[in-house]
């Protein structure tokens, strides 16, 4: 950049900012003709409007954390033990994300790992099938940073791809964001409920030719978003794909994805899981001891099914954070010092039992 004296400390500032953040040269030099414009500009008498553009900008661009990531972690025996910790059953789940993560690590020993061959897993199953937590699993099994991001809640392209600097209100779009949330230019990202994204054609459309080129390799190294304009390289960048079902996806999308289905849980199934897993955590949030709530071995079947079939888990949690809840503030009101769940008072501890 040329030497130019800046007339308000504000200036000097943001240039201090750009010189220490870890953006491209290119990148760089860009803002750094922008404040020399915004400096002359500010002999003239007039700047503070492109100021705040471009210093809100300097805001995003130096949260982009660009070089800094998270290293792999390619170990099986770990990757089971997180996953066997989080997840019980899904065996066939498991099992491919067991050999994914192998492939990676013979991959990266031969010197040969190249993201393009990599596949775009895609979690498809019903709700509270577990497939927001098996892919959080993923990522701490990896030692990568987790974030999801939600398409069911997008209302425009423009969510996805960022608005144009200038316009009022403009920010980056949801991928630029979760790079900065995350503080990773390699974090795992959940797209989560992408066959919700839109119930509009031409929308959708137009989604799923924005969504295939942030996941295509081919395409991502090079990924524009419009608030940033400048090439911002998402290769790195593990995508997992979760959704209900697949039937309107595009069919240029789907021959990107290897799609893994995600089983109904069985009633035994759930038992092991409320007993092991969902209770604990209930317990614990409700501020209570194992000792504070029990459950009688012979209700689970009532528990798990007290409305009828659920494929998943989840009204199964809200249950027994129900239980929890009740339980805290009975014991808070003195009223008594441990509740053990039976056949007698289970009606009273779930609301809407039939």
């Amino acid at each position: 950049m040329e030497k130019e004296e800046f007339l308000f400390s504000e200036l000097s500032e943001l240039k201090k900012r750009v010189d220490l953040c870890l953006a491209p040269k290119e990148l760089k030099a860009r803002i750094d003709q922008m404040l020399i414009r915004i400096n002359r500009m500010a002999r003239m008498g007039g700047y503070s409007t492109e100021y705040e553009i471009l210093s809100k900008y300097v805001d995003w661009v130096t949260k982009i954390p660009f070089g800094i990531e998270t290293k792999d972690v390619l170990d099986l025996v770990s990757a089971k033990k997180v996953l066997d910790e989080n997840h019980y059953g899904l065996e066939g789940v498991k099992e491919r994300i067991l050999e994914y993560i192998a492939v990676r690590k013979l991959l990266v020993q031969k010197g040969t790992e190249n993201e393009e061959n990599s596949p775009i897993i895609c979690l498809v199953g019903l709700q509270g099938t577990g497939k927001t937590t098996i892919a959080r699993s993923i990522a701490e099994a990896m030692g990568r940073k987790f974030i999801r991001i939600s398409l069911g809640a997008l209302g425009s392209t423009l969510e996805l791809r960022g608005r144009n600097r200038t316009d009022p209100g403009s920010e980056p779009g949801q991928i630029v964001k979760a790079l900065g949330r995350t503080g990773s230019f390699n974090p795992l990202i959940l797209l989560d409920e992408m066959d919700k994204v839109s119930g509009e054609k031409g929308l959708r459309s137009d989604f799923m030719a924005i969504l295939l080129e942030i996941l295509d390799p081919e395409q991502n190294n090079k990924f524009r978003d419009h608030y940033i304009d400048f090439p911002i390289d998402l290769s790195k960048v593990m995508f997992i794909i979760s959704a209900n079902n697949i039937g309107s996806f595009s069919a240029a999308l789907l021959d990107r994805l290897e799609v893994i289905s995600m089983p109904s849980y069985t009633d035994s199934e759930k038992e092991k899981i409320a007993k092991d897993f969902l209770l604990p955590r209930s317990r614990k949030q409700a501020g209570l001891s194992e000792t504070d709530l029990t459950v009688d071995d012979a209700l689970w079947q009532s528990i798990i099914r007290p409305l009828g079939f659920d494929s998943g888990i989840r009204s199964l949690k809200r249950i027994l954070d129900g239980i929890a809840r009740k339980t805290a503030k009975q014991i808070v009101d003195g009223k008594v010092k441990q509740v053990k769940i039976t056949k007698d008072n289970l009606k009273t501890y779930i609301s809407g039992y039939i």
